[in-house]
């Protein structure tokens, strides 16, 4: 199988005044598609830059980014704007909800500037928020909220989704709740999923782990037997 995700030799570095960081020193890996991946590493490790850059949110210095068979790390602003839009679904450490819509209307608004979207009210009952369509966030936990997020992101029907920390925010039952959602929308829909964070524990439940430090890929690996979310603890 081809990879769906490529990155080759790719360097970040940021640049104030006469000072230069290099917060990615020569990234090398590669994702297969419907593969669920854990980038892992500590804080600083720049593994949240690598997601950046994917996501199209950020460009490199130097390398090439590859998804689906396009170089992404040559597009301009406008195929950045294009390919965030339609191709990636994001979701963070907080739920970026928009506080004066409804739980279904902040999934619609997602999926109104998509070329394919599916239907909002469906990827709501998919993660279990059937009953939560009329709820305005603040109404919601936080478990529901990161819910809603993952709706809107699978409402965009994304070629890839990139989750930054997603059970950050939640507590210990809620987040391996939210690791089970994650971990079957990869299996049960075909999807591409990163899963970026600090924990270690989630290693465990990824096909594919890339572990991150310094700037680097310090190894990556190849997991055949993936451990069910539910059974992760940490």
């Amino acid at each position: 199988m081809m990879a769906f995700v490529e990155f080759d030799n790719v360097r970040k570095v940021y640049q104030s005044g006469e000072v230069k960081v290099e917060a990615v020193k020569g990234v090398n890996f590669i994702i297969k598609e419907g593969e669920l991946v854990i980038i892992v590493g500590p804080s600083g490790a720049g593994k949240t830059t690598v997601l950046n850059m994917l996501g199209g949110m950020d460009s490199c210095t130097s390398g090439d980014i590859f998804l689906d068979g396009a170089k992404i790390s040559k597009y301009n602003r406008n195929q950045l704007i294009k390919y965030r839009r339609e191709e990636i679904g994001f979701v963070f450490q907080f739920y970026n909800l928009v506080q004066n819509l409804t739980t279904v209307e902040n999934v619609e608004l997602a999926s109104q500037i998509c070329k394919n979207p599916l239907d909002a009210t469906q990827c709501l009952k998919d993660v279990g928020l059937g009953e939560r369509l009329q709820n305005f966030p603040s109404q919601l936990s936080g478990g529901e909220q990161q819910r809603v997020a993952i709706a809107r992101a699978l409402a965009k029907n994304p070629k890839l989704m990139l989750c930054d920390e997603p059970t950050g925010a939640l507590d210990y039952v809620t987040g391996k709740n939210i690791l089970k959602l994650l971990q079957d929308t990869c299996r049960n829909n075909g999807k591409t999923v990163v899963i970026i964070t600090h924990n270690s524990a989630f290693e465990a439940l990824g096909d594919r782990i890339i572990r991150v430090s310094n700037g680097t890929v310090s190894e990556m690996q190849v997991n055949p037997d993936p451990m069910p979310a539910e059974r992760i603890e940490w």
